[in-house]
């Protein structure tokens, strides 16, 4: 279902409120009694014959199918018009990564058994 806009949506509350203060008022009963009595049949020279309402009913299927899939076109657009890094830079920023992790590895586990383990053994071992 379609997202209705800000007018749209304005206009349908309009009417919503128009037809409820009609109500109470009890007047619309009586205008959709004097219009359905007025009102002649009305012939349209212009309503499309049976083939043109298939031919609309395909077409609006049609564009249900392309609404489905707009998303995933707007997704290819979208990765399109991304920036790549090229196969240098994956590669440097890559080592970087590595020497980053090996370093942060090899420092905590030095502060961890260079200087905490050995305050936790001598803290334990005053207490024993």
């Amino acid at each position: 279902m379609a997202k209705k806009s800000k007018t749209q949506r304005a206009k349908a509350s309009a009417a919503r409120q128009q037809r409820k203060a009609d109500r109470e008022n009890g007047v619309l009963e009586e205008v959709v009694e004097e219009t359905q009595e007025e009102k002649p049949a009305k012939v349209n020279i212009f309503k499309k014959s049976d083939d043109e309402q298939l031919k609309a009913e395909k077409k609006a299927e049609k564009k249900a199918k392309k609404v489905r899939f707009k998303f995933l076109k707007e997704v290819k657009a979208e990765l399109k018009r991304v920036t790549w890094p090229s196969r240098s830079d994956v590669l440097r920023w890559t080592g970087v990564v590595v020497i980053a992790l090996i370093f942060f590895g090899l420092f905590v586990g030095l502060l961890d058994n260079v200087i905490i383990t050995p305050l936790l053994v001598l803290i334990s071992g005053i207490g024993a």
